[in-house]
């Protein structure tokens, strides 16, 4: 049994470059220490609408925003709830997209994955010929953007294009550990419902999930008469146009940091927020291909959590721990048993640079004598 370790307030700060949380900027948690105020007062109406259409303005979508206090796991939940009655199509590459498809088993849904080798990225073409060969009709296709486990980006585009070819057919993303700094556009390609985590490229601390619900799929949880209480999108949207709020208290303190971080989203931009991604994923991928290389699929590299592959069989567990004792950084090692000392991962998210990451590099390159 796990006993008590007591929480002090001696522990060193350690600049974070794992795939999640990220850096958060001082101004943003400041937000937090605000007095308390009730959440149906007409100053939570001002703040949740604000953060709401800001979403909206910042992913450039026509779609209903929803933000509920929780982890982004909660709309993998929720969006099987709400779409599924019996068939689900999920595509696996890695873990995250693997615990997807469990969630779904769980929820006693028939999942059928369509199976790919960690590092490989998922093909549109692949999910054409699964839809089109099937026997069975399936309520919606489900498919990880950015697999952190094995940093593949996946095509998302063009497999909504796909999707939407089958009108009875829903596409979810789990969009976790990218957007807000990866591009995506989320109308144009028919997602009809994706989803999020405040604490990863939105640079926001944990305790917020962010889920974009196109008007298809809110119909879609209406027809079937059952859905998710917590997270379904006819309960959460309906209390939203009637009162500007949530329907159960949220985490207000987050949600002020998440206000005052998203203003500064929005004055970099959709597309700004994405270039500096792609620029420090470009970085990390040049870095690692003269020390290393990358563990992706060439093409389908993450635009946020690179996945390196220990070709130097360094010590990837002894090199994170001195790098963080001798320079307060903190990365990760490969993900789960498969992965482990195979590779490790460096988070380029939310509000670092390719100076800030650069930084990082240096002090590998130095620990593991490179």
């Amino acid at each position: 049994m796990t006993k008590k370790q007591e929480y002090t307030d001696d522990y060193r700060d350690k600049t974070l470059y794992i795939p999640g949380p990220t850096e958060v900027r001082e101004d943003v948690l400041a937000e937090m220490v605000q007095p308390m105020f009730g959440h149906r007062m007409d100053r939570m109406t001002d703040l949740y609408t604000t953060i709401v259409e800001d979403t909206k303005e910042y992913l450039g979508t026509d779609n209903d925003v929803i933000i509920l206090t929780g982890s982004g796991t909660a709309f993998w939940e929720s969006s099987t709830l709400n779409l599924v009655d019996e068939n689900i199509l999920v595509p696996t590459c890695g873990s995250f997209s693997e615990r997807h498809a469990n969630v779904a088993e769980r929820l006693g849904k028939t999942v059928d994955r369509l199976e790919y080798e960690w590092g490989q990225a998922v093909k549109p073409e692949d999910i054409r010929e699964a839809l089109e060969t099937s026997d069975k009709h399936y309520d919606v296709v489900a498919t990880v953007m950015n697999e952190s486990s094995t940093g593949v980006r996946n095509p998302v585009e063009a497999i909504g294009d796909v999707v939407n070819e089958y009108p009875d057919t829903y596409f979810v993303v789990d969009a976790v550990s990218c957007l807000g700094g990866d591009y995506v556009d989320i109308d144009a390609h028919g997602i009809d419902v994706i989803f999020a985590s405040s604490q990863k490229a939105f640079a926001m601390p944990p305790g917020l999930a962010i889920c974009v619900v196109s008007d298809e799929a809110y119909d879609r949880e209406i027809e079937k008469g059952t859905a998710s209480w917590y997270g379904g999108f006819q309960r959460c949207l309906d209390y939203y146009d009637r009162k500007g709020q949530t329907h159960s208290t949220p985490a207000i303190p987050i949600m002020l940091a998440y206000r005052k971080q998203m203003k500064r989203m929005l004055e970099e931009t959709h597309e700004g927020r994405a270039q500096r991604h792609t620029e420090m994923a470009e970085y990390v991928q040049a870095w690692a291909a003269e020390h290393f290389a990358m563990f992706p699929e060439e093409g389908y590299e993450s635009k946020t959590v690179a996945c390196i592959e220990n070709t130097q069989g360094i010590d990837v567990a002894e090199t994170i721990e001195q790098v963080s004792e001798e320079y307060d950084m903190a990365f990760s090692n490969g993900y789960g048993s498969q992965l482990g000392e195979k590779t490790f991962r460096i988070g380029h998210m939310g509000e670092h640079t390719v100076e800030s990451i650069t930084e990082l590099t240096d002090a590998i390159e130095d620990v593991a004598d490179l």
